[in-house]
């Protein structure tokens, strides 16, 4: 008796495969969700982070006393003041956060950051001198064990440059006000468009 021929097999072959299929398509169908409802959102978080890390960063500088004398800075930073480059950068890590929340002007302050954080990682957590690749590894940790503690601030720097890269994503004043511009630039043609098909007539 041939059972490949059973009705019954052929609906649990059918069954089975149609199982097979929606499993396989899965994949597929989230991704198009995420394409459609929630690629904007990615640079959401790294903006959160980066927010918190930097302000509570500024907020211990508005409340605390300046030690920027202690250091040395890369030129051109090494000719302010030692008064100036701690108002700048206090001033930059409080305003910076509140930016980069709402989403305004993200790769401006994005860069403003990289460049700060730069400057901290010369003046703060690179190691004072090395010898070897191997060495200069050993300051990619968050605790300076003697050999530089790098590791955080470097993580901030590609975080800033990814926002740099993408911008701020659709939650974000960034957004709004491109969208608000791309209306208007809409409006504008529409009108200018309909003035000279009247004046064409005239």
């Amino acid at each position: 008796m041939n059972y490949h021929s059973l009705p019954g097999h052929d609906c649990a072959i059918c069954a089975v495969s149609s199982a097979i299929s929606r499993v396989r398509a899965c994949p597929g169908k989230l991704s198009q969700w995420f394409d459609s409802n929630a690629q904007g959102m990615a640079p959401l978080f790294p903006r959160l982070l980066l927010a918190y890390e930097f302000g509570e960063a500024g907020l211990e500088k508005l409340n605390g006393d300046n030690w920027f004398a202690d250091l040395t800075f890369p030129f051109p930073i090494s000719l302010l003041p030692a008064d100036v480059s701690w108002t700048l950068a206090t001033g930059l890590e409080i305003i910076a956060p509140v930016a980069l929340v709402l989403g305004f002007a993200t790769r401006f302050f994005s860069l403003a950051l990289m460049l700060l954080t730069v400057v901290a990682i010369a003046a703060v957590h690179w190691p004072a001198e090395w010898h070897s690749l191997a060495e200069l590894w050993k300051g990619y940790a968050i605790t300076d064990q003697g050999y530089g503690n790098y590791k955080l601030p470097l993580m901030y720097l590609l975080m800033l440059c990814s926002l740099l890269l993408s911008g701020s994503g659709r939650l974000s004043v960034d957004f709004r006000l491109k969208s608000l511009s791309i209306a208007d630039k809409i409006i504008h043609n529409q009108t200018k468009c309909k003035g000279e098909i009247c004046t064409k007539n005239t």
